[in-house]
């Protein structure tokens, strides 16, 4: 299996994460997720007033210099550890 499959079926199965999965870590998922699958940011940070938009525009500026390989495995470690979390509580 590729990185791009496997990516594909983490993407799926972070679906199913806990709903106590933590908003940090959410955001560091979504912007590994952004990074891989459409590169660096290409938009403009939302206002002040728009904090959810804003979170999540920083999580993925925050891991802007990642190559698309290195988002992608970054990504699938961890909603692995984030998997295990869940199932060791």
């Amino acid at each position: 299996m590729g990185l791009k499959e496997e990516f594909e079926e983490y993407a799926e199965k972070a679906k199913g994460l806990p709903e106590t999965t933590t908003n940090e870590n959410k955001l560091i998922l979504y912007g590994l997720f952004k990074q891989a699958t459409v590169g660096p940011v290409n938009t403009s940070r939302p206002g002040i007033f728009n904090q959810r938009d804003r979170a999540k525009w920083d999580a993925w500026k925050a891991v802007e210099g990642k190559s698309t390989e290195e988002a992608m495995g970054d990504y699938i470690t961890k909603v692995k550890e984030l998997q295990e979390a869940a199932a060791a509580s």
